[in-house]
């Protein structure tokens, strides 16, 4: 059995906007999520607090559509479904690494640049 999505795999972050993005606002964190295999809807709803339903469900449709997650219908009572990274998916892994250890190590000045801009 897998081990649960921390609730605040995210917390880190909540107050600063990543400063490079991969498709909308929760691409990333969805790709995250998914990171160590299959999740259901609700798991992915714990770590991602703020996002709607409405939100989270357009999201995974279009990472679906972008060839980024596959959506696997289980013939249960109540269905099941889960949402999993495709290969294509997982290619994203590299680049958001990337970009985490840049942020690492330049957020502050982005954020002074930012305090800068907004003084003027």
């Amino acid at each position: 059995m897998r081990q649960p999505l921390d609730p605040d795999l995210f917390a880190r972050c909540a107050t600063v906007r990543t400063p490079i993005q991969i498709g909308d606002k929760w691409t990333s964190k969805i790709i995250t999520c998914l990171l160590d295999g299959p999740r259901r809807f609700t798991e992915l709803q714990v770590p991602l607090r703020g996002i709607t339903p409405k939100v989270l469900t357009e999201s995974l449709r279009a990472m679906e559509r972008d060839g980024l997650v596959t959506r696997t219908v289980y013939d249960e009572i109540p269905p099941r479904v889960e949402y999993e990274l495709t290969a294509l998916g997982r290619t994203l892994l590299g680049p958001m690494a990337a970009c985490c250890a840049w942020t690492r190590e330049h957020l502050p000045e982005l954020l002074d640049a930012r305090a800068a801009y907004g003084a003027r």
